[in-house]
């Protein structure tokens, strides 16, 4: 039998052990998994398991506690990969632990349409240096409450670990304001959006991809506004966009694009739709609000100047 001492010094090595955030991996190929143990080791974590594809449903019910859970895809798992993915956003939504989604951009429209909370955090093809990052910040311990006082606290930690996120954060409080996306009337916004052309739109996203041939891409990464044009092209060729074609049309790494979609949509200038024909897909499309502040800006630019991009 333990003596007193020994319990002590059990206890007290569980408790040091306890300091590291838990992180569980499951990844469908035995690259994703070493790959999980290796970033979430660097992320400051400790790697409670790291499993198949197979079963990671009952994994996640014996999971008695995980402050994160890193789930690397390689290929699509149909209607398992549903499960899963409801059941991360499930967790996420109640608060029992984060989640980041590792895909190929083959499966961006599957995950993004089931894994929208902000606490699943879908990276396309991370860096390494992007997963440790996304890792550190989902396995950051939430202080315990009775109610959603602090429910904004993940988003904050996440905007402190990357200068990317805080910019976005700026962005849209600017743009939340009533100032920046005041009320319109209707019949205003309605004449407005009929005079606008999107072939003077789509005119002026080539003339921005135009830029890259002569200064270095990234110096004038504008994500935000790159897909809020192609947006509004699409409103006026009432065309569909799917989430993968607007993170082309953003101009920025797939992942970066994702952040920027599901943000906007959390500030409501951007909405999802369902497609009728495809559970497993959502378009966005422009809430009307927003589509109404951009007609009357590109109308007012337009009589500036025929220039404006």
């Amino acid at each position: 039998m333990a003596t007193a001492r020994e319990m002590t010094h059990d206890v007290l090595r569980m408790i040091e052990y306890g300091h590291e955030p838990a992180a569980l991996v499951l990844a469908d190929s035995e690259a994703g998994r070493e790959r999980g143990r290796l970033m979430a080791g660097r992320a400051g974590c400790r790697v409670s398991d790291a499993i198949g594809f197979e079963g990671a449903l009952e994994r996640l019910d014996r999971q008695v506690a995980a402050d994160a859970v890193l789930v690397a895809i390689s290929s699509d798992h149909g209607p398992e990969l549903d499960r899963l993915l409801e059941r991360l956003a499930a967790a996420a939504q109640a608060g029992s632990y984060r989640s980041i989604v590792v895909t190929p951009p083959e499966l961006t429209d599957i995950v993004f349409a089931r894994s929208f909370h902000p606490d699943v955090i879908q990276l396309c093809d991370p860096s390494d240096l992007e997963l440790v990052a996304a890792i550190a910040a989902a396995s950051v311990r939430q202080p315990a409450r009775l109610n959603d006082i602090g429910k904004g606290r993940g988003a904050t930690r996440l905007q402190q670990l990357s200068e990317e996120v805080s910019r976005i954060a700026s962005l849209l409080a600017s743009l939340s304001q009533e100032e920046a996306l005041g009320e319109a009337p209707a019949a205003d916004a309605e004449e407005e959006e009929s005079e606008l052309s999107s072939s003077i739109i789509r005119a002026m996203i080539r003339a921005r991809r135009l830029r890259e041939q002569y200064f270095p891409a990234d110096l004038f990464a504008d994500p935000a506004w790159d897909m809020l044009l192609d947006l509004m092209a699409a409103r006026l060729d009432r065309q569909r966009v799917a989430v993968s074609s607007l993170c082309i049309a953003a101009a920025v790494p797939p992942t970066t694009a994702l952040r920027w979609i599901k943000t906007l949509t959390e500030h409501g200038v951007f909405v999802r739709t369902a497609d009728p024909q495809d559970g497993r897909r959502v378009f966005i499309e422009l809430s009307d609000k927003a589509a109404a502040q951009l007609a009357a800006y590109l109308k007012a630019a337009q009589r500036l100047s025929p220039l404006t991009i």
